[in-house]
């Protein structure tokens, strides 16, 4: 297929680098940069859809605010896109900082949003994303909630075959493959974790590390650059004299390990969700 000239330019101009989008969530000079590939891996409740908040917000609110001021595209795979709440979170950083209402409007210009209710549509929608990189060469982050949605739907229409069960999830990785690589964007994705049969009941640290184990299929798994995963942990009481609101509030632990440096890294951080989105502690 021939390149024209602007798809060329939009190919080749360097993007946002987002290696310093949350510091406290990565280990010194460990986050992602061009290309990689960052998986939030969870059960349902363990704050995955908030830190993605906090990601976004964080991209796309103006530098007066504390923001990178790129554009980023959201794939609900999950229909659990919450505009109120994302409203909410961006209005609470932008006030402190004296902007008004003209700042959010720019802040949610940049971002855009695909839902997707199939493994076909979420192909499609990867499909017309290399035209939307072409358009906008401030992209700099995709979000994806979550890569895992149509895991069961898949196996089903499957059947026995499991190179047929994970077929439209491999096309889909080893299209992001080739676009990270030409347009050096980031991509944060969320992946629910999933009960596993087992006909012996077996220790507590063995359950936990065979639901930690990565499910989904090997192309998908050659991408991911960092892991990073969540887990509820009781509340605890960090400041004295606290409210009891305060003592109670659930705390959500986040351990993130990268393997694209020569030497693995990895760091444990937790943080709490406030009304203002995720306060790390």
């Amino acid at each position: 297929m021939n390149e024209s000239g602007t798809q060329l330019l939009a190919r080749l101009e360097a993007r946002c680098c987002l290696k310093d989008i949350e510091p406290r969530l990565f280990s010194e000079d460990e986050g992602p940069r061009h290309g990689e590939v960052v998986e939030l891996y969870g059960a349902e409740g363990t704050g995955k859809t908030e830190l993605l908040y906090h990601l976004l917000c964080r991209c796309v609110l103006p530098e007066a605010a504390g923001g990178l001021e790129v554009d980023v595209l959201f794939v609900d795979t999950d229909y659990s896109l919450d505009m109120l709440r994302l409203v909410s979170i961006l209005d609470s950083r932008l006030t402190p900082a004296g902007l008004e209402e003209a700042a959010l409007h720019a802040s949610l210009s940049r971002l855009l949003v695909v839902h997707c209710s199939s493994s076909s549509q979420l192909l499609l929608t990867l499909h017309y994303l290399e035209t939307t990189l072409n358009s906008r060469p401030s992209l700099a982050l995709l979000l994806i909630d979550s890569i895992s949605a149509f895991y069961w739907l898949d196996r089903c229409e499957g059947g026995a075959s499991i190179s047929r069960q994970e077929e439209k999830l491999s096309k889909c990785a080893e299209l992001l493959g080739r676009l990270l690589r030409d347009y050096k964007f980031t991509i944060f994705a969320t992946c629910h974790t999933i009960r596993r049969s087992s006909s012996v009941s077996a220790a507590s640290c063995s359950s936990t590390l065979e639901a930690d184990r990565p499910y989904l299929c090997r192309p998908w798994q050659r991408l991911v650059t960092h892991r990073v995963l969540c887990s509820r942990q009781e509340a605890e009481n960090h400041t004295a004299g606290g409210s009891r609101e305060e003592k109670r509030r659930q705390v959500f632990r986040v351990h993130c390990s990268s393997s694209s440096s020569t030497t693995k890294a990895s760091r444990i951080s937790s943080f709490c969700v406030t009304d203002a989105g995720v306060q790390f502690i």
